[in-house]
């Protein structure tokens, strides 16, 4: 296993109600990524500190607490969500570890999200362990995560999963059929990208799989040219689109603009291998997450299934 999406489900320790002197975080991300990284140093604290001090490309993402929303406070009847996801080897095989008996996320454990006490319930990542869970992430007030309503009553949750690179790749990379013209994906926390010195709150065809690109060849075994991109922006088309601006609030009272929902692309000059490609990089995603922020919570997305 070298690529995990997990689904923690929580349940906070106490009701916590939301007031004008003491507010609840208006984003976790941040709050979410500690966990994450103390998680990691409970069984590996050199590899802890390397993923922390990182520069350019870290192979795991975060999500923002999901479920009922925090506006008015926590509700210690409610369950909530978090996901955390790696894409390479090492750190994928620590947070699974993380997640069995004794382990710092391990169902029953107390952890705390900027120091608010919550209790894992259930751990999902592709193995679920603990209680099925009785919601579905929905989309709260103060996250900017996107509906996501399930039915989770016959499997997983369908955001958690384990795989390798070679198993995600195979079904397109070696497929005797041709790949789909179009590709929907959705966004279910706000996606930004940099470009030229600015944030480009749209998934365009260009930024969205040349960050997916960029992610995939730093980690995977076998890596994809560089003409992938140039495919992107000049053969890959939005056909329809369903976006919301939403803000997130980041450090020292700012803002990021993001967009929110989903978007189809669809090539307008047919590849079969480009389009294996382009089709690969879109399964990526639901581990790798897109474009900024996706170490606090944004850029997480995946391909819509019809």
């Amino acid at each position: 296993m070298n690529l995990l999406s997990l689904v923690l489900t929580l349940q906070p320790v106490e009701s916590i109600p939301a007031t004008p002197e003491k507010p609840l975080p208006q984003w976790w991300g941040r709050a979410v990524h500690a966990l994450l990284l103390d998680a990691i140093r409970q069984q590996n604290d050199v590899l802890a500190a390397e993923l922390h001090d990182a520069e350019g490309v870290r192979p795991f993402t975060v999500s923002t607490l999901m479920g009922p929303s925090t506006r008015n406070g926590l509700d210690a009847e409610a369950q909530y969500f978090i996901r955390m996801t790696a894409f390479r080897q090492d750190v994928a095989e620590t947070l699974w570890q993380a997640t069995q008996p004794g382990g710092a996320l391990a169902v029953s454990r107390l952890v705390e999200l900027d120091y608010i006490g919550f209790q894992v319930v259930a751990a999902d990542g592709g193995q679920r362990m603990g209680q099925r869970m009785k919601n579905g992430l929905a989309d709260g007030a103060t996250d900017g995560a996107a509906d996501e309503r399930i039915e989770t009553a016959g499997g997983h949750h369908p955001w958690a999963a384990q795989t390798t690179y070679q198993a995600l790749s195979a079904p397109y990379l070696l497929a005797k059929v041709p790949a789909p013209r179009r590709i929907t994906m959705r966004f279910t926390s706000p996606i930004t990208f940099k470009s030229r010195g600015m944030h480009v709150p749209i998934p365009l065809p260009v930024l969205l799989f040349g960050s997916l690109l960029k992610r995939w060849n730093a980690f995977a075994p076998v890596v994809f040219p560089p003409e992938t991109r140039r495919y992107a922006e000049e053969c890959l088309a939005i056909s329809r689109y369903k976006l919301q601006s939403r803000a997130v609030p980041m450090k020292s009272s700012g803002l990021r603009m993001g967009g929110i929902g989903e978007v189809t692309y669809t090539t307008l000059n047919y590849d079969r291998y480009w389009m294996s490609v382009i089709q690969t990089l879109a399964r990526f995603a639901q581990f790798s997450g897109a474009g900024a922020g996706t170490t606090v919570g944004l850029g997480q997305c995946r391909v819509k299934d019809s």
